[in-house]
């Protein structure tokens, strides 16, 4: 929350929490030991997710539909929302993502715009990762915008100015 306020003081903001709980906290979704991501069950949280957002912008009188702003896990989970549910966000920030499916799925993102931003030393990534993802949206109809940042897996200020800059003539 502090860095959606950072990023866009003035707009509505609405926390997520993952409901899986880990060794460091929560999740939105499990992964298998290896730390490979477990599809299966991201496709069976996203509905879920995705209709409780629905019913959060309805009680809270959200005017248009939400910018989600996502790290790591969380860019993961609002990668699949985007995918599975494309009229649900009016633009996405996916910190250190990388695809949650290894298959492309029918829906299109009628120019919906992301911005992915990678660390090129990013220690929980593999390289390339955030570009496949960006491909992927980008066949399916995205704006994408892609950084690759001399980082590792932490958000930096370079992250929030390039966030902050992108996100200026979305949010007016």
């Amino acid at each position: 929350m502090p860095l959606a306020s950072e990023l866009a003081p003035e707009a509505a903001k609405l926390g997520i929490r993952g409901t899986v709980a880990t060794d460091r906290g929560y999740a939105f979704f499990h992964r298998f030991p290896d730390r490979r991501v477990n599809e299966a069950d991201i496709a069976d949280r996203a509905p879920g997710l995705a209709e409780f957002i629905d019913v959060a912008c309805g009680r809270y009188s959200f005017d248009r539909r939400p910018i989600a702003i996502g790290f790591s896990n969380g860019a993961i989970m609002a990668a699949a929302l985007l995918l599975t549910r494309p009229d649900l966000f009016a633009a996405t920030v996916l910190f250190r993502p990388l695809s949650p499916f290894t298959h492309d799925l029918p829906h299109r993102l009628n120019r919906t715009p992301v911005l992915i931003i990678d660390g090129d030393r990013d220690s929980r990534r593999s390289p390339g990762d955030g570009l496949r993802l960006a491909e992927r949206l980008v066949g399916a109809g995205a704006l994408v915008t892609h950084h690759v940042l001399p980082v590792g897996h932490s958000i930096t200020a370079e992250d929030r100015r390039i966030a902050g800059e992108w996100l200026q003539p979305i949010i007016g």
